[in-house]
């Protein structure tokens, strides 16, 4: 019985610490290469930068978030995304990415007024 209590606490408490390392976090995410000057490989491929680092990612690819190359995208500014995943190998996998709309910017309340 002793065991089996044992086995029980042991599954909740990896449970608990798994869903942990998986929570829901804002990273940074663009063009490893264009971006974040990753020279790991060669081409564009979608990378997230956690806590000063960048990393390459697995699960979700840089053509499954609108254009790279135009304006907003990964290849020509750095966007915001919700991902839950973890890292592994130096790789970040993901299971869930999401990319946040770009912020709208506040009118200057000066444009267009003469001095």
């Amino acid at each position: 019985m002793k065991k089996l209590l044992l086995l029980i606490f042991m599954l909740c408490f990896a449970n608990m610490n798994a869903q942990e390392k998986s929570k829901a976090q804002i990273v940074e995410a663009s063009c490893g290469q264009c971006q974040f000057g990753m020279k790991e490989k060669g081409g564009c491929d979608l990378a997230v930068r956690i806590d000063g680092k960048a990393y390459f990612v697995d699960g979700t690819d840089i053509n499954k978030h609108g254009d790279a190359h135009a304006a907003d995208g990964f290849c020509s500014t750095i966007r915001k995304a919700e991902v839950v995943g973890e890292i592994k190998k130096e790789r970040f996998v993901a299971n869930s990415f999401k990319l946040l709309p770009v912020a709208a910017k506040t009118p200057d309340p000066h444009a267009g007024h003469k001095h």
